[in-house]
């Protein structure tokens, strides 16, 4: 086997060995805009530094899914750590409750997030 060769197969075991180990999401939930009760904004739910890559996130309102929900493309950070922003219009009104709910293999079970209106 060629130097050259030897050199690529270790380069790829050592890509392939990268995150080996999962990595658990951070979960970030905010509004785009200052919040107003009854004005339209819209729901963003930022999820990073996670591996592997497969991952679920889903945007509820009072228990139930959001609807008109958009996903950005997965992209990943320097240190080959994955993030993803899921955003949904939303007008928040006292008493509604907005979870960001995040189904990744680093937690035993889905985890929710809760978003703090500040009202």
């Amino acid at each position: 086997m060629g130097l050259a060769l030897k050199v690529g197969v270790l380069l790829l075991v050592a890509l392939v060995g990268l995150g080996e180990a999962d990595e658990a999401p951070k979960v970030e939930v905010y509004s785009r805009k200052r919040v107003a009760d009854g004005q339209e904004n819209t729901l963003n739910c930022f999820v990073s530094g996670f591996h592997p890559p497969k991952i679920e996130i889903t945007l509820l309102k009072n228990g139930e899914p959001m609807s008109d929900v958009k996903y950005t493309d997965m992209s990943f950070n320097d240190k080959w750590y994955f993030e993803r922003l899921v955003y949904a219009p939303f007008t928040p009104k006292k008493g509604d409750v907005y979870v960001c709910r995040v189904a990744h293999s680093a937690f035993r079970e889905p985890q929710s997030f809760r978003w703090d209106a500040d009202f």
